[in-house]
């Protein structure tokens, strides 16, 4: 069995082997379906949790398409927005409903997906993955912090136990960090909700 400090190295090198998809490795050709799966299962492989489940599947994508997060494809090819518009629902997905994600994203697709767009979508993606290095490396201090936290907990416990309970510890404090950032996530969400109310709704 492994101890609280091999459990947290694990975190630390899947950390360090965790990247979002450069912007250069996106194919500028619009792609069918089967292709863009494809890319999707290539590039995205080390961030899934088990090898045999699928990063995104068709059904996936035309449900998203089918609740206005992605606009549908043109001829039945997907270009090079709706590849990245698919890599931002993919880190949202499992996070957000597809009512908060629409919201959300409902001003990029309306301003911003049209290749001819100002900023455009690959201006937008860029910008916002650049700060990824400095996000990850704030990160690992964090766990680190939150990790010796939990390592100075449960100091009279049976020495057989205070292990497993350290480790508790620090995965609650892992789990409520998650929560409190998703209620606030959603208290924006909510906000802009709010905000783009037609008038009449806003009165009642």
């Amino acid at each position: 069995m492994k101890t609280n400090e091999e459990r947290l190295q694990d975190i630390l090198n899947r950390l360090d082997n965790l990247s979002y998809i450069k912007l250069e490795k996106v194919p500028e050709i619009d792609l069918y379906m089967d292709q863009v799966t494809s890319f999707m299962e290539e590039h995205l492989r080390k961030a899934k949790r088990n090898p045999e489940d699928k990063a995104l599947t068709k059904t996936m994508i035309n449900n998203y398409a089918k609740n206005n997060i992605l606009p549908p494809p043109v001829k039945k090819k997907y270009s090079k927005e709706h590849i990245l518009m698919l890599l931002f629902i993919y880190y949202y997905k499992n996070l957000l409903s597809f009512s908060d994600i629409e919201q959300l994203f409902r001003p990029i697709t309306e301003k911003h997906f049209h290749a001819d767009s100002q900023p455009s979508l690959s201006h937008i993606y860029q910008e916002v993955f650049s700060l990824e290095k400095d996000q990850m490396e704030r990160l690992k201090e964090d766990i680190a912090a939150k990790f010796k936290a939990a390592a100075e907990t449960f100091p009279d416990a049976d020495e057989a136990d205070r292990e497993y309970l350290q480790l508790f510890a620090f995965i609650s404090q892992l789990s409520f960090d998650v929560y409190l950032k998703k209620q606030m996530v959603e208290m924006i969400i909510d906000q802009l909700r709010e905000e783009n109310q037609p008038e009449s709704k806003k009165k009642r």
